[in-house]
């Protein structure tokens, strides 16, 4: 830090971020300014922040954004060939979709069961989204409600996925079986926030309805009437989604594998609903290129994370806590350490969980601490903090749901953290009664 700072300043950039969000800020130009800020922190040169940026083009934050951004591309193609049309067509008239509240529930379904399928939030919200939308469209769902339903929901799937990266991790570190993972943390976490996104997704639904929309392009897709070409073509996209997935699970693919998945698709769709390769090749890049701010963005994100660590603000926030942590015995440990990962540290999923695992287990070992709950307040660190501040995971089911409404996406974000932390802290008190 520059000055000898205190670390707790490597915040600042955080802090800064939240705020111009919160104010409707240009997202790129917010991010672009804390990455420069937290730079400035900590004493970047000039020739360090341009390695810093070539760095993050490899990073997890770019994959995310590269994936949102073949999402995107695979929505244009589905859209061209009308697939995308005669997936809302077959959905609203074979099951009569016309309740709000019926759309809610079907797009939180299909959402987690994507995203504990294919083990990705991103990659998975992004294949569903183009569909999604004229389905909602067509009974008055609102894009800010979309955004919440993408992102709880989906997020749900990363609690109970055979395959996922979190629960392996989890697993991994706690010894415990799928079986004993689901009892103990999975499910009863997954229930939190499947409820939390439900009861969110309703009330945003009505402080949004008549404020803001889907245009009617979006909606115009009900009255679709399917062809056989475009029959055919719905048929190769199931079946396409089908087999990669299938080859997903026996695979124990990552979050890279949606990269092949959407590129897979899109050209399978594009040839078999009348277009060429070529033409294929050229819609996908084009209804890519619609998202392509999301992508810059994404790839700042990485540098702007990476600087408010590299301050020490996470060392300090630790070595604030962990007086209490001693003395206050397993319920006011479980406590801070779950605090600890939701607040003070950053990164992916499965970096945080390691991290939380590392540092605490000597205590965890001191007080004979069962895995059982171990496992629980490890998953609660590594996940619920994706929830608390407006993350990539936040900010990126948004623009899939094409929503620009931050606060109810914090507002479920931390409905559910409060909820999460008062269950914690009840299985804190069983645990030591």
């Amino acid at each position: 830090m520059i000055f000898d700072l205190n670390p707790l300043w490597g915040f600042l950039p955080l802090l800064l971020y939240i705020v111009l969000m919160l104010r409707g800020k240009d997202m790129n130009v917010s991010v672009l300014l804390c990455v420069i800020l937290g730079a400035v922190l900590n004493g970047e040169s000039i020739l360090g922040f341009a390695n810093t940026i070539y760095k993050s083009l490899g990073s997890f934050c770019a994959l995310i954004g590269f994936i949102i951004v073949l999402g995107s591309g695979l929505a244009e193609v589905l859209s061209q060939t009308k697939v995308a049309h005669n997936l809302v067509y077959t959905v609203v008239n074979r099951f009569k979709l016309k309740s709000k509240r019926a759309a809610i529930l079907i797009s939180m379904v299909t959402s987690t069961l994507m995203v504990s399928l294919l083990g990705t939030l991103a990659g998975s919200n992004a294949i569903i989204a183009p569909i999604l939308i004229p389905i909602v469209a067509s009974v008055g769902l609102t894009p800010s409600t979309l955004g919440v339903i993408l992102h709880g929901a989906g997020a749900t799937g990363l609690y109970i996925g055979p395959f996922v990266p979190p629960v392996v991790t989890v697993m991994g570190l706690t010894g415990l079986t799928y079986g004993q993972f689901l009892k103990s943390a999975g499910i009863p976490l997954a229930i939190i926030v499947w409820g939390s996104t439900f009861f969110m997704a309703c009330r945003t639904q009505r402080k949004t309805e008549g404020l803001e929309a889907y245009s009617e392009a979006d909606k115009e897709a009900v009255d679709f009437k399917p062809n056989e070409k475009c029959k055919r073509a719905t048929l190769a996209f199931l079946a396409t989604m089908a087999v990669t997935i299938v080859y997903g699970l026996i695979a124990k693919a990552g979050a890279s594998y949606a990269i092949l998945v959407m590129m897979t698709v899109s050209i399978v769709v594009g040839l078999v609903g009348g277009l060429s390769f070529k033409d294929s090749l050229t819609t996908m890049i084009q209804g890519g290129a619609k998202m392509f701010w999301m992508f810059f963005m994404f790839v700042l994100f990485d540098p702007f994370l990476n600087y408010v660590s590299a301050s020490g603000a996470f060392d300090a926030i630790t070595q604030l806590m962990e007086p209490l942590i001693a003395t206050g015995g397993e319920v006011a440990f479980m406590m801070l350490a779950s605090a600890i990962g939701v607040f003070g540290i950053s990164g992916t999923g499965v970096a945080q969980a390691q991290i939380i695992h590392e540092l605490f287990l000597p205590m965890v070992n001191a007080m004979h601490m069962d895995m059982y709950t171990w496992a629980l307040v490890v998953l609660v660190g590594c996940q619920v903090t994706f929830f608390v501040t407006p993350t990539v995971d936040m900010v990126g089911q948004m623009g899939l749901a094409r929503s620009k409404n931050i606060k109810a996406m914090l507002a479920n974000g931390w409905v559910l953290t409060i909820i999460t932390f008062a269950y914690v802290l009840v299985r804190a008190i069983i645990y030591v009664s």
